[in-house]
């Protein structure tokens, strides 16, 4: 593993060079999505050399696409996982990540929405490494969801189903909240989202 460290602005500096080139894309392109960002500018954003990204990245912009996603889901599973085991309720948990969503879109000054989705969209039909990436991450998160109300006595086919309608919902309400630049849109599925799984008891 490379654990070079170029020179980098800000609090990613200290980290490896292909770590900040990763975050940088998933930032850049979380706020500006895969057709406005360039490589040139995740170069400069992460303080490293255009040489570094193709070396890490011979793939180009594609790659390091999958990549950010990768990063993007893994920062979503943490959230997701830390709601689900903070409660033994699914319910109560599901309302607790949309108001950790919500809060760290406003801390975001409403910027920061969902990287996967960002990223990916209207790229899958040329883009079979970022569909596939995006694709993994959706999965997992409905997994996890999944994993939490079958061990709290749900059905396996109402575990299932509301496992995606929770996933999908809340991705729509992050969306609406970030247009709206309001809370509500995630708060209020939050509450909804709770009630639909207390009704399914």
């Amino acid at each position: 593993m490379n654990t070079t460290t170029e020179a980098g602005p800000g609090p990613d500096a200290a980290l490896g060079t292909r770590e900040r080139i990763v975050r940088a894309a998933s930032r850049l392109m979380q706020r500006q999505g895969y057709e406005g960002t360039g490589i040139k500018q995740i170069s400069r954003e992460a303080g490293a050399t255009l040489g570094s990204v193709y070396h890490f990245f011979p793939g180009g912009k594609q790659e390091l696409a999958a990549e950010a996603i990768r990063h993007g889901d893994q920062e979503f599973t943490d959230i997701l996982r830390a709601a689900l085991d903070g409660t033994d309720d699914p319910a109560e948990a599901i309302a607790a990540c949309a108001g950790t969503v919500a809060e760290a879109l406003r801390a975001s000054d409403w910027v920061d929405g969902c990287p996967v989705t960002a990223t990916s969209i209207g790229t899958a039909e040329r883009a079979p490494d970022i569909q596939r990436a995006a694709a993994e991450a959706f999965a997992r998160w409905r997994g996890l969801v999944e994993e939490k109300l079958r061990a709290a006595g749900f059905g396996e086919e109402s575990a299932y189903e509301l496992a995606h309608t929770v996933i999908s919902t809340l991705e729509g309400a992050e969306l609406a909240a970030q247009l709206a630049r309001d809370e509500a849109p995630l708060l209020i599925a939050g509450r909804h989202l709770a009630r639909l799984i207390d009704s399914y008891r």
